[in-house]
């Protein structure tokens, strides 16, 4: 295990444990560096990344604190699309058109903090509504955080179901871009020539890793994304 996630795994412990709770202040890198026996550029890559994921607020001149545990609400709430549908009055059901192990690409192995080549879970689930197609699911998993997964069935569960049971949230970051999709895309999502696609980009992390890296492809005409906090 790196150094760096060594250190992480051990801040993540001592918040999930209840030593250290919202608010609380957590030693200081050069500290964690001597207990550690590492630099302190490797502690300060621990702390970053637990910063990134909201984990701990860093405060310039006044250290580093745990921070609210807030990541579904001051993100995004991450929930089943099913659940939306339902909501809805409508109905739902998924069409599993892909379910393999792969190789992660260089590109993937920097996002999952993984080697090139190591094994990925790769998923692609189209959702309906009515019978109206209105989300490819594309989506990559860390076996090491749900090992399972090629194990499931997804038409009677959707992916999002199973990894919030086996992988509790920690953390995520998202973007949203609208752009054109390829022609397998628009070819699942029964479109239009010429017809962009609002596209998601989810990134969600779990016992101190990143869990799973999903694309969700929403066709312009048919989906809109809302919130509020």
């Amino acid at each position: 295990m790196p150094a760096f996630q060594r250190v992480k795994n051990y801040v993540l412990a001592q918040i999930r444990n209840g030593v250290w709770k919202e608010g609380d202040t957590i030693p200081a890198e050069e500290a964690l560096a001597r207990e550690f026996g590492v630099s302190r550029m490797t502690v300060n890559r621990a702390i970053r990344e637990l910063s990134d994921e909201r984990i701990v607020d860093r405060v310039r001149g006044a250290g580093t604190f745990v921070a609210q545990q807030k990541y579904q609400a001051t993100l995004i709430e991450i929930r089943n699309i099913a659940d939306e549908i339902a909501a809805r009055g409508h109905r739902h059901r998924s069409e599993l058109h892909q379910l393999e192990r792969t190789k992660a690409s260089e590109t993937l192995a920097r996002r999952f903090g993984v080697q090139a080549e190591d094994a990925l879970f790769h998923s692609l689930v189209v959702h309906f509504e009515n019978d109206l197609p209105i989300q490819v699911e594309d989506r990559h998993v860390n076996p090491k955080v749900a090992p399972d997964y090629m194990g499931q069935d997804f038409s009677s569960q959707t992916p999002n179901v199973y990894l919030m049971r086996v992988a509790p949230l920690e953390g995520v970051s998202f973007e949203i871009e609208a752009c054109a999709p390829s022609s397998r895309i628009r070819e699942l999502l029964l479109m239009l020539p010429h017809e962009p696609c609002l596209v998601l980009h989810r990134q969600t992390h779990s016992i101190g890793q990143v869990a799973s890296i999903v694309s969700l492809w929403h066709p312009a005409s048919r989906y809109r994304f809302a919130g509020h906090l």
